[in-house]
């Protein structure tokens, strides 16, 4: 590539990945909105629905989040009723959530959010399962850290 294409917006990939991120993310909020969820408390709770309890370490290597971003993050949904946030008894050092009963509730109601997306077929099946694996090859890469 020549060095004068190198800066043309057709020719990155973050611009595309950064335009469908906030499309699909505006196309979740009015979804979320009726749970009272914001994206990333949703994706949070996703995880928890299905670890029910794990360590805040763990959490943010999950969800690929700065662990200063969680903990607010944290703190709003332990306000909420649906996590309980407690240091470990045996390292006082770790920091473990847990579900609550009604964030268990909660997971109920939240299904018909990728439902309702998956009824949108913005992919066929078979691009659907190409696109997630690149995302998350490009997800665990290297990236000069």
């Amino acid at each position: 590539m020549r060095d004068d294409e190198l800066l043309l917006l057709e020719n990155q990939i973050c611009f595309p990945t950064y335009a469908v991120a906030n499309k699909i993310i505006r196309r979740y909020q009015p979804l979320l909105k009726e749970l009272d969820l914001t994206y990333t408390q949703y994706i949070t709770m996703m995880v928890l629905w299905e670890k029910e309890e794990i360590n805040e370490k763990e959490l943010v290597k999950c969800l690929f989040l700065k662990a200063n971003t969680l903990t607010e993050l944290l703190k709003k949904l332990e306000k909420k009723g649906y996590v309980d946030i407690r240091r470990d008894d045996n390292d006082r050092r770790h920091i473990i959530i847990r579900l609550t009963q009604a964030g268990r509730e909660l997971k109920g109601k939240a299904v018909h959010v990728p439902k309702t997306l998956a009824e949108e077929h913005w992919l066929t099946d078979e691009e659907f399962a190409t696109f997630k694996a690149l995302l998350y090859k490009l997800l665990e890469g290297d990236w000069g850290k």
